[in-house]
């Protein structure tokens, strides 16, 4: 299995193809959950835990692999369906990297790999206790599996500070921008609050979009109504996995479009640095953004507005 996680070249044949590749496991009992295994590293026995003072109640302690110390969450307890009933001496892991953090996540079992089209993932149904930590949910072999919102998960174990100061924005550039469009598109409400939280000082009107598909639709209707789009809208911050659609082929379809292809389209997500420079390149995104680090989403993406309207870089 860890040959198959490690296959970059794998990875980016599905990009463009609105498909992806689901890791199936379960938390210790019969429903079926699941992640993106461009997240994922490897797939492992549970090494040896150190147990460490003051900890989150859901990270069971760290272990070290390849050098460096990564935490061990308890997803089973993450997600509020109780901690996890598991001999650790034949538990697993699943070592995953997010927001360029390692970290590994305690299951109950691996089950396989799956190859699926993003149009047969759907956005979760509404409710409460562990609904609100899924992204998505999907059918496969008749059994629904829930795709889990590791960004929840992670900003409530390490909370995010969002709050910049005054100098983090660009007086000049802010008198230019107030009042005009940048559309964001994610289907995390945590990844959407966070954004919110730094671009919102900076005066522009946020348009929230909650996948690549809602997002397309937009954009049409926009057409429809005969808006001058590249003009009003300053820039589309897409994520990369999301239900229905992803942002791959979001931003292949506004290149595709004569009426949209200059849109500025930025690539906000998770996935490691490495792969995304290739897959901007491969789309035509104009640049990516690493989740989440306020302080550089603000700075990129005040660096990239001002490129757009021909104005000199900002003297820091």
């Amino acid at each position: 299995m860890s040959g198959v996680l490690s296959s970059v070249d794998a990875r980016t044949k599905l990009v463009g193809q609105n498909r992806l590749e689901l890791l199936l496991f379960n938390l210790g009992g019969t429903q079926q959950f699941a992640i993106n295994v461009f997240k994922v590293q490897e797939v492992m026995r549970l090494p040896r835990l150190t147990r460490i003072p003051d900890r989150h109640p859901v990270v069971r302690g760290v272990t070290h692999l390849r050098g460096q110390t990564v935490p061990v969450v308890d997803l089973r307890h993450a997600i509020q369906m109780g901690p996890l009933k598991v001999n650790e001496s034949e538990a697993t892991i699943i070592v995953t990297e997010y927001n360029r953090t390692v970290q590994a996540f305690l299951v109950g079992g691996v089950d396989r790999i799956v190859n699926m089209n993003w149009n047969e993932i759907l956005p979760p149904p509404g409710g409460s206790g562990r609904q609100h930590y899924l992204t998505a949910i999907t059918r496969i072999d008749d059994r629904i599996v829930e795709i889990i919102d590791v960004e929840k998960v992670l900003a409530e174990i390490a909370p995010y500070q969002l709050n910049l100061s005054e100098e983090a924005y660009d007086k000049e550039l802010m008198a230019r921008i107030k009042g005009k469009d940048i559309l964001i598109v994610d289907d995390s409400h945590v990844a959407i609050h966070q954004m919110r939280q730094v671009l919102e000082p900076m005066g522009m009107n946020i348009i929230e979009a909650h996948n690549g598909l809602e997002a397309y639709q937009l954009l049409m209707h926009w057409k429809e109504e005969g808006r001058d789009i590249t003009e009003r809208l300053l820039m589309i911050i897409t994520d990369a996995e999301m239900p229905e659609m992803d942002g791959y082929m979001l931003t292949t379809e506004i290149r595709r479009d004569p009426e949209l292809q200059s849109l500025m389209v930025i690539l906000h997500t998770s996935l490691s640095g490495n792969f995304n420079k290739a897959m901007v390149e491969k789309v035509g995104c104009d640049g990516f953004l690493s989740k989440f680090a306020p302080e550089a989403l603000a700075k990129d993406v005040q660096r990239l507005l001002r490129q757009k309207l021909n104005m000199p870089p900002r003297e820091e």
